[in-house]
């Protein structure tokens, strides 16, 4: 690989994670981000890459060369986040981030060794994922008024996010097309342009049904016509930002105590279905999750009702 600074590098790197492994837009900005940061604090703190020096010819190599970059190097950047009380949870993402762009310039013989194996990353916090009740979800869906076509499509939207457990980006990217209404089912694309099939309530069908049904009689837009499944004022796709913004409006409107961000709903279909008693395994599949530890966090309510029903029965509690 022909390059001349890291920033081309990078750039390479991210285009890669685009195209290669079908990284969505936001991730390779998270990627670019995180690793541009880092760049910085490299070119900043040169005195560190030279101690890469050349033994025989004793020249420092150019801190523009991607081999000056140590495990020191990247220590020291770990120290200075932690300095900048930087969440332990962004340190080990931007740690994972220089980790990945570390193998991929080791693939391609930029360097002959991977300076990020000999760092280890920061323990991590494990905090329980914000969710909503039942009672408070069936009181945000129940508020959204739906006498006007945006308060109709507002409805469908959050019910058939909340009723399948999908990610906010996979359901703006829902198509018409994507719609099984005879087999309950959505066909999702996912992280890494991975498809899954998810059920769908028969409710969340029905409410998405008459918002389709205005969307044909106000605006001549069939439901069976091709194009995205939500739309915006101007009939085109919604944007997740909208989504955010929306259900932080009807989360006041509702009158709860707490900000709503569309992954809360995600938490709070994952958190009901296993307090509910359905397994683990079929949670995981259902939320697109490669690893079960990634939805083993949405456990703490089973747990909490475990709990009580121990307290409330061992006789020496």
């Amino acid at each position: 690989m022909n390059y001349t600074s890291l920033q081309e590098l990078l750039d390479t790197f991210v285009d890669f994670l685009s195209t290669e492994k079908g990284y969505s837009d936001n991730t390779c900005r998270a990627y670019q981000h995180d690793l541009e940061d880092f760049i910085a604090f490299f070119f900043a703190n040169r005195a560190l890459a030279l101690t890469y020096s050349d033994e025989e010819g004793g020249e420092d190599i150019d801190a523009q060369d991607a081999t000056a970059i140590s495990g020191l190097m990247i220590r020291s950047y770990l120290g200075f986040l932690h300095k900048q009380k930087i969440k332990k949870s962004s340190v080990a993402r931007k740690l994972s981030s220089i980790r990945s762009f570390m193998k991929f310039l080791l693939k391609h013989g930029v360097i002959t060794d991977n300076p990020a194996n000999s760092v280890l990353t920061p323990k991590q916090e494990k905090p329980i994922p914000n969710y909503l009740t039942v009672d408070d979800m069936f009181r945000l869906l129940d508020s959204i008024k739906t006498d006007d076509l945006a308060g109709k499509r507002d409805r469908a939207l959050l019910e058939a996010m909340y009723s399948s457990g999908i990610r906010v980006s996979e359901l703006v990217g829902l198509n018409v097309s994507d719609v099984d209404f005879s087999g309950k089912v959505l066909r999702v694309t996912g992280k890494g342009n991975v498809e899954r099939i998810v059920p769908i309530g028969q409710k969340a069908l029905g409410i998405l049904k008459e918002y389709r049904d205005s969307l044909h009689a106000l605006k001549g837009i069939a439901f069976n016509s091709v194009g995205p499944l939500f739309l915006n004022k101007s009939n085109g796709r919604i944007t997740a930002r909208s989504v955010a913004r929306l259900l932080e409006k009807y989360a006041v409107e509702a009158g709860l105590a707490v900000p709503v961000a569309p992954h809360d709903l995600r938490h709070s279909f994952a958190t009901h279905m296993l307090d509910a008693g359905l397994d683990l395994r079929v949670v995981q599949e259902m939320l697109g999750h490669k690893q079960l530890s990634t939805t083993q966090k949405y456990t703490h309510v089973s747990i909490d009702r475990l709990m009580a029903a121990y307290d409330s029965a061992h006789p020496r509690k």
